[in-house]
Formats: structure tokens, C-alpha cells, sequence
């Protein structure tokens, strides 16, 4: 039963990136910026609803009153494509820092180029922590959420990555507060199998973290805290013990 609820899941998945891609996309950069979120969100609404449906799925959202009105720096952790989407619904207009090679795929990532994301080379991550640290005050300036996953990419339930502070670092060098997310989206869509799981997905949106008169290390490190008691909580797969300094050191970043 998964497998075929997966199958049309994904069948209609295709036609929607399809529609929305030859009937959007073609309006969206004549569309100031903001028009041009909400009429490509429409696609993240879509998605996110259709999972639920086609796959079985429960939502439980908790914490939506945290979601303030200002520009803020979200800080989830990431499991699979499910939190992409919905984050965007959460707290529009919001701007991803992702990996540049999303921006190639076909009307997928030409939609994503016209939303002015925080594109980065992977290869170089030095390059890549300026390009973070240059933009990401500049889009908050600009009326725009920032959305980064600190793990750096997707991590499966019951794993655990360091965290790294640049998310934490852009809030604090433009005095936003840091609203994190915490989530088990990788039990209902596995970010390694295309069979999608019935059951609950939990969302938890924290109350935002202020940054003024703390450092980017305090602030990172009241987030992982929070993230990972969430976690605990939501989590149908066990949750690792914390790392040592000296385990989490031999992580890449």
C-alpha cells in the first residue's frame, strides 16, 4: 500500500513541478519580489497538502504563535525535501542558503533563482561561509527571512552532525532573532527512499532566541539544545547521545 500510495504521490508531484513550471514561471519575473513568493508558494502549499493526503500523513504543528512578524533567521533541522517546502509556507518571504546545484535542474531551479536564495559551492567552503556572512544580513535588511539548516545537509533520523554557527552569526551581526524548528519529516519521507511512511509529522516552532548581548557560540548553543530536546520528544527513532568535543571536531562543518 505505501509503495503504490508513493507512486501516485509522486506521479502527480511530477505534473504539479510541470504546471506550475510552463504556466507560473513564465509570469513570475515580470513579479515584484514579493509577488513573485506568494505566487510561487502556491507550489509548496500544493505539495505539502497533497503528501498528507496521497500518503497518509498527520500533521501536528505546535508553536505557530512564535512565528513573529519581523524578519528572522530560522534554523531547523534537515532530514529530506518536506522541511524545504514547508518552511517556506511558515514564515514567507523566506531565503534559502542551499547548495548551487539546485539552481540547474530544470524549472525547478529556475523558479528558485527568482526568489534571490543564497546559492553556495560546497567545494569551497571558505568561499562559501563569506558568501553566507556577506548576504545573508544584506536579505534580512531587505524585509527577507533566512532559512538554514546548521547540520550543513541532510541528516537522517537517529543520526547527529555538529552544528555549525553561521546561521547564528548572521543573526547576531543584524540583531535578528533566531527562531528554531524542529521536526521528524525524514520518518514520513525518507530523504534516501522514494516510499513514502504513513503516520504522524511533528513540527515544533520554538520560541524566538534574541541575540542582542550574546555571542554567535551562545546563541548556537541554546538552539542545538532546544532542536535536540525537541527531537527527544517528537521522534519515533531514538536520538544519539550528544557528541563529545573531540568526536564532533573529526565532523566536517
Amino acid at each position: 500500500m505505501n509503495t503504490l500510495r508513493s507512486l501516485v504521490f509522486y506521479l502527480v508531484y511530477f505534473l504539479a513541478i510541470l504546471f506550475f513550471g510552463l504556466v507560473c514561471l513564465p509570469i513570475t519575473p515580470i513579479l515584484p519580489l514579493q509577488g513573485r513568493y506568494k505566487l510561487l508558494n502556491l507550489y509548496n502549499h500544493f505539495i505539502v497538502a497533497w503528501f498528507a493526503f496521497a500518503c497518509g500523513v498527520r500533521y501536528e504543528v505546535r508553536g505557530r504563535e512564535h512565528v513573529p512578524t519581523g524578519p528572522v533567521v530560522i534554523l531547523a533541522n534537515h532530514q529530506c525535501e518536506w522541511e524545504t517546502l514547508f518552511l517556506q509556507v511558515l514564515k514567507p518571504p523566506v531565503c534559502t542558503v542551499l547548495k548551487q546545484e539546485l539552481l540547474r535542474l530544470p524549472l525547478f531551479g529556475w523558479a528558485l533563482r527568482l526568489l534571490h536564495p543564497i546559492a553556495l559551492d560546497r567545494s569551497r567552503p571558505a568561499r562559501a561561509m563569506k558568501q553566507v556572512l556577506s548576504q545573508g544580513p544584506q536579505r534580512l535588511k531587505e524585509g527577507l527571512s533566512v532559512l538554514i539548516f546548521p547540520e550543513g545537509t541532510r541528516v537522517e533520523p537517529g543520526q547527529r552532525r555538529r552544528y555549525n554557527k553561521s546561521g547564528a552569526v548572521i543573526a547576531c551581526r543584524a540583531g535578528v532573532p533566531v527562531m528554531p524548528v524542529a521536526h521528524n519529516a525524514g520518518e514520513r519521507w525518507p530523504g534516501r527512499h522514494w516510499v513514502k511512511n504513513p503516520g504522524r509529522l511533528s513540527v515544533v516552532v520554538g520560541e524566538p532566541i534574541a541575540t542582542e548581548g550574546r555571542t554567535p557560540e551562545e546563541v548556537l548553543v541554546k538552539v542545538e539544545e532546544w532542536i535536540e530536546t525537541q527531537l527527544a520528544l517528537i521522534s519515533e527513532v531514538p536520538r544519539p547521545e550528544r557528541m563529545t568535543e573531540a568526536a564532533a571536531s573529526q565532523l566536517p562543518t
